[in-house]
């Protein structure tokens, strides 16, 4: 669906001129493949990619466009809007391109965690309804790449929007919004968490009325900062009369039973089967590095959590471990209130392994309130350190509550390392044994 207003009309006749697209990642890949399946030339802008056509962006090369697609990367205040603007160029968002060529449904999902595995369960599930649906947008698919190829008005698009997508959006008008929940995180990028719940609050304003549904803790941020949102209806919990579907699953309780409120009070809108929904949540598996118990060595349980990227998600699974905790933790900030976070979590673990930009800090923050804490230069020798640390009944866990982009190539890749090395481990103790 898509905005109805007459900019949209003005949008489309830009594309009579090459278009502008600003950075060659998956959005930027996606959208070039979407205007050549429409038949209109790019051309695309990328300063670090050697094999972007256009290079850097440049005043010269604005004259040249009417319009810019530019990808999640690009922040406000990016200089390049600053050269577009001046020629006279309209900037839209990768999603914004996509809904303008998308015929079918969208569900938007967005959130401060879980929002990836909300999208993953809902597209599951409308599949298992018989009902065709694509899981596209932040979750790593590019809605642009999907849209160039699907062209039916049958298949719903679940879009993952991150506050990055949210912030700017002018053409994406969702069918739908579930919005999982608010916490702390990307100031880096937004500066407060007012910017930031306004960021989000901008895809409600999206929404039609009445067609978005929030979590407790999004609608009590916004009653409490003077941001409430009209026109949205709070998920307190999950309908005593489906509350069973989820029994035995992943989704039975902790963080992720919100995602299955959420899933449930849609699901009950569109009146859907309850038993497709059932079925789905019993063959649905969430995805890799949530939580995920890597093995247990001589009576320490390795647990990756490496997806946790932000404080709220790194709390939320220091909860859920009952043993003494061993924490690897660190990485590259996102601004924030970092003292606050580390007395909030001290009382919960015995004693910590810092990597990354953030480490240096967090050791003294940890010290100071009598927590053990030192710092490693790799994954490699920070599993070692929890291995000569750990006791029997402990749990180390890799919950870092940053990103991982100062050290690897994203929280997967961080992930994986970890899962190597606790392997490297578990061989060493078995040879050791025999």
């Amino acid at each position: 669906m898509i905005a109805a207003n007459g900019w949209v009309e003005e949008i489309r006749g830009r594309l009579k001129r090459p278009v502008a697209i600003w950075g060659r990642g998956f959005s930027g890949r996606g959208a070039e493949i979407l205007l050549a399946a429409r038949g209109v030339e790019s051309i695309v802008y990328d300063a670090t990619d050697p094999l972007a056509e256009g290079g850097a962006f440049g005043p010269g090369d604005a004259s040249r466009h009417a319009l810019v697609v530019f990808s999640p990367g690009f922040g406000p205040d990016h200089p390049w809007f600053t050269m577009a603007d001046e020629a006279g160029c309209e900037c839209v968002s990768e999603i914004d391109l996509a809904a303008l060529f998308w015929r079918g449904p969208i569900v938007a999902v967005t959130g401060t965690n879980g929002k990836t595995t909300l999208t993953e369960l809902l597209t599951f599930a409308l599949g298992a309804a018989d009902r065709p649906a694509l899981a596209v947008g932040n979750i790593g698919v590019s809605f642009s790449r999907i849209a160039a190829c699907v062209t039916d008005a049958d298949t719903t698009a679940v879009c993952e929007v991150s506050s990055f997508q949210a912030e700017t959006l002018r053409v994406l008008a969702p069918d739908w919004t579930l919005w999982t929940n608010f916490a702390e995180d990307h100031l880096e990028r937004h500066g407060d968490l007012e910017s930031y719940y306004q960021a989000k609050r901008n895809l409600v304003a999206q929404t039609p009325r009445g067609h978005t549904l929030v979590g407790r803790g999004v609608a009590e941020f916004g009653l409490t900062h003077g941001l409430a949102l009209d026109g949205v209806e709070r998920v307190e919990g999950v309908p005593v009369d489906v509350g069973h579907l989820a029994d035995g699953t992943s989704f039975a309780t902790g963080p992720q039973h919100q995602n299955f409120a959420l899933v449930s009070a849609w699901w009950r809108r569109q009146d859907l089967p309850s038993e497709a929904l059932h079925r789905a949540l019993g063959d649905f598996r969430i995805g890799r590095h949530r939580l995920e118990r890597v093995a247990t060595i001589d009576g320490v349980a390795y647990w990756d959590d490496s997806k946790a990227t932000n404080f709220h998600a790194c709390e939320a699974a220091l909860a859920t471990i009952k043993a003494p905790v061993i924490w690897i933790g660190g990485g590259k900030s996102k601004g924030g209130d970092l003292e606050g976070f580390v007395s909030r979590i001290s009382g919960r673990i015995r004693s910590a392994v810092l990597l990354g930009e953030t480490g240096p800090e967090l050791v003294d923050l940890l010290s100071e309130r009598g927590v053990p804490a030192r710092m490693a230069m790799n994954l490699e020798e920070a599993v070692l350190s929890c291995r000569g640390r750990a006791q029997q009944g402990d749990a180390v866990v890799l919950s870092p509550a940053f990103s991982s982009l100062d050290q690897f190539g994203g929280y997967a890749d961080r992930g994986k390392k970890f899962f190597g090395e606790v392997r490297k481990l578990n061989i060493a103790t078995c040879e050791l044994q025999k």
